[in-house]
């Protein structure tokens, strides 16, 4: 009764579609004109990703020293090594680079060797004064060059690690963007249109190579990468699909009408991110292109199911009313377990993969509705395909593959499982050596220039990721006291001694520097005071920092002296090794300040991408269980079948358990960008196994539930129709690795191997498994076959 009233249904449906064409297609229209209007509000984003849900304690801490000291990500640092730069034709274009920089309304702060600020002794006024370190009117004369050359490198350790690299001779200058543009369009505007022109024209001139780096800088030049990618992405995928397409159909009116679903489903898809708001960020950019890639499966089993029905009968009304009968309900559990797959990410407690999982499940389930509608709709309106039309299914090759399928899963099953057993054992020793891992720039493009930037300034001074440390001493102006000066400068030493680790900075330098100044700019005197020396040289210290325009400290510590902070920066090392620093790190902190009269939190967009990667991984890995369980109800609501079910979960696994084993073997890590790849796979890997599952459900009613029967007779159905999706999808995710970033190179080139291991399990271990667990009915109709 159930079946009656759902083919009831699906006939009913078929017949508004087909009665109501015209009506249909104006609907369809004018959404696609409204959310072509929605793309207005698309923009890019101008913030790294934050993996971490907002409540998370990482996050709390985090944001607690974004009240404190404000936005910590908006150094740009312009550096370079050149022993020819210390010439007076150079250091003229420097200058006028650095003032040209300064004088920027988006700049707050230039720190840089042309207008180097030092500190020296006001005996009579006893205060510290802040001097130029360069004279400008002798900066034409070459030897006097060479001795600020040599008393930077060698009486200046305030500024070693900060803007020079002693051994190497290094040197780079600091500028500080206005926090309260980093997050907006502005720091775009900056970086593009002023910054980039002024550092070609000094390259020009000079011939010096200069290094850019700072996170302002790199997501700015890394969003622009990305966005030069979409179109290409969609161009790629809608060419391959298109071209395989038409390889196996011959048809062009086919090829045609599968374009403009495609073409329509891009438009929404970037329609319904603009009717969101939401922002294009590195995963979303490639809905579009994961639209047409996954749209073309529906074309495919739509389209192959009319030519297969015309073949038959060679009724057209017949043909287009049971494309949306019989396909209709399979190709919706199959879309549904697609969305269901990437819906999953909406858990993970994570607002770039909610917004990920939310447009793309919905556009998945669009893009299969506009294919139920506008397939039979508009074939209504052509002539009855001819025989070139449905030359491809009587094609040799595929006639080839289907007879050697069927042949090894009806003789060979005990091959079939072996050799799953054997790849299984495979994959487990692959799993065992994967290792989890994540950077804050480790899925950024390796061939860009600013990438190689990055690499000088980890070789240089040690990376350009920060990391953060917060010191509450709970009482006011409790920084100030020797006591803390000296806890924070033994924690110092200690993060000056890891590799991993740049130079610290905080306000101990400028005492240790005041110190130095008062004993006439003597750097072996560049030391913290003693405390006979604390009152004289401190208050010398306060008049020199009045001046805050010119105060390179007033960041590090807050106006009520009550926090300090220290700040270092990281190179790109994994989350593992991350680990291991902050481990160290805290052990330390423990060590040197008591809970009771300090609070020292550890924080930073470093850490917090650390911990982020982590808590992702493992939320990630719970979506997928859960992807696994929820299509697993739905296959089991449909099929009224627990082994059906189960064998379509255990063929479908076996290509995860496969890709996790490759990734292992060959030492790509589990991160964000790779886990993403098993729930996204699984989901649109069982839509084979839900088409097949569904014809031979069918069969089997038809055929008084005779098993062997059914099973080959659903393999050949489709057995077509997962060869074309399959090699289509594979294809269509392999164009992801066009893009120069690693994560979306990766994303594409697993779900492409997953998917091919995933074609040969569903169209070999499937029926195997079927027959197997069907071995007693299978038996029965063999006697009953030869008694007959």
């Amino acid at each position: 009764m159930k079946n009656a009233v759902q083919v009831g249904f699906w006939e009913k449906l078929a017949r508004i579609i087909l009665k109501n064409r015209i009506v249909i297609l104006v609907i369809l229209s004018a959404l696609t004109i409204f959310l072509g209007y929605q793309w207005k509000n698309l923009s890019m984003t101008y913030t790294e990703a934050n993996l971490l849900p907002k409540d998370h304690i990482v996050n709390k801490q985090y944001q607690q020293f974004l009240d404190k000291f404000g936005e910590e990500g908006n150094l740009v640092v312009i550096g370079f090594q050149d022993p020819k730069f210390f010439t007076p034709k150079n250091y003229a274009a420097w200058n006028e680079l650095m003032t040209g920089l300064k004088n920027s309304k988006e700049v707050d702060l230039v720190v840089s060797l042309n207008d180097l600020k030092k500190l020296d002794k006001d005996t009579v006024n006893e205060k510290f004064v802040l001097t130029p370190f360069i004279d400008q009117k002798k900066a034409l004369d070459p030897e006097y060059l060479k001795k600020i050359q040599y008393d930077l490198f060698h009486n200046l350790p305030f500024y070693e690690g900060l803007l020079f690299n002693k051994q190497s001779g290094s040197i780079r200058s600091a500028i500080y963007i206005n926090k309260k543009l980093v997050n907006t369009p502005e720091r775009k505007t900056f970086i593009l249109e002023n910054l980039v022109p002024k550092i070609d024209k000094f390259e020009k001139t000079t011939g010096v190579d200069l290094k850019v780096s700072g996170m302002p800088y790199i997501r700015t030049i890394n969003a622009d990468n990305m966005k030069g990618e979409i179109g290409l992405f969609i161009g790629a995928a809608l060419f391959t699909v298109s071209l395989i397409f038409f390889f196996f159909f011959r048809s062009f009116r086919a090829t045609f009408i599968s374009i403009c679903i495609l073409v329509i489903g891009v438009i929404w898809s970037f329609g319904t991110l603009g009717l969101f708001h939401y922002k294009i960020t590195i995963l979303t950019a490639i809905i579009p292109p994961l639209i047409i890639v996954i749209g073309i499966t529906n074309c495919i089993f739509l389209i192959n199911k009319y030519q297969q029905e015309i073949k038959l009968h060679n009724n057209q009304a017949k043909a287009l009313q049971r494309i949306i009968s019989k396909i209709g309900v399979s190709t919706l559990m199959t879309n549904l377990t697609t969305a269901i797959g990437f819906a999953t990410f909406m858990i993970t407690g994570n607002d770039l993969l909610f917004e990920f999982g939310l447009v793309t499940s919905i556009n998945v389930i669009s893009v299969y509705l506009l294919t139920l509608l506008i397939v039979p709709i508009v074939y209504s309106f052509m002539s009855v395909p001819g025989e070139k039309h449905l030359y491809h299914l009587t094609k040799t090759y595929i006639s080839t593959l289907l007879d050697f399928v069927e042949n090894v899963v009806k003789n060979k099953r005990k091959v079939i499982y072996t050799i799953y057993g054997l790849l299984l054992v495979f994959s487990v020793i692959g799993v065992s050596q994967m290792k989890v891992s994540g950077s804050l720039i480790g899925e950024m493009p390796k061939s860009a220039s600013f990438y190689k930037d990055i690499l000088f300034y980890e070789k240089e001074f040690n990376g350009v990721m920060p990391l953060e440390i917060m010191i509450n001493t709970k009482h006011k102006k409790g920084v100030m006291k020797l006591s803390t000066m000296k806890k924070m400068d033994e924690l110092q030493n200690t993060i000056a001694e890891l590799p991993e680790l740049s130079k610290p900075v905080s306000i101990v330098n400028l005492v240790k520097y005041s110190k130095q100044a008062f004993y006439n700019g003597n750097p072996e005197y560049y030391q913290l005071p003693t405390s006979q020396e604390q009152t004289f040289i401190l208050s010398y210290a306060k008049n020199a920092t009045k001046n805050s325009k010119d105060n390179l400290m007033k960041s590090y510590v807050d106006s009520t002296g009550q926090y300090a902070r220290i700040t270092t920066f990281m190179k790109d090392i994994g989350t593992q090794e991350m680990a291991r620093v902050e481990k160290k790190l805290r052990s330390k902190i423990a060590e040197i300040f008591p809970e009771d009269r300090y609070e020292v939190t550890l924080t930073g967009k470093a850490l917090v991408f650390q911990k982020g990667t982590s808590y992702l991984v493992d939320n990630l890995i719970e979506s997928l269980i859960f992807a696994i369980l929820v299509i697993a109800g739905l296959m089991l609501y449909l099929f009224r079948s627990f082994k059906m079910v189960m064998a379509s979960v255990i063929t479908n696994v076996l290509p995860l358990c496969i890709t996790s084993g490759l990734m292992g073997y060959f030492g790509i890590p589990l991160k964000p960008s790779t886990i993403l790849v098993f729930s996204i796979a699984f989901g649109i890997s069982v839509d084979n196994a839900i088409q097949f599952m569904a014809k031979y459900k069918h069969d089997l009613i038809q055929s008084n539930g005779k098993v062997k029967k059914s099973v080959f007779s659903a393999l050949r159905e489709t057995g077509i129709s997962t060869f074309y999706t399959s090699v289509v999808l594979i294809l269509g995710f392999a164009t992801f690795t066009l893009s120069s970033f690693s994560g979306t190179i990766a994303l594409g080139g697993l779900i492409s191997c997953t998917l091919a291991f995933a074609m040969f399990a569903n169209l070999l271990v499937l029926p195997a498994l079927v027959l197997t667990f069907e071995k007693k009915k299978a038996k029965k109709e063999d006697l009953e076959n030869l008694e007959g």
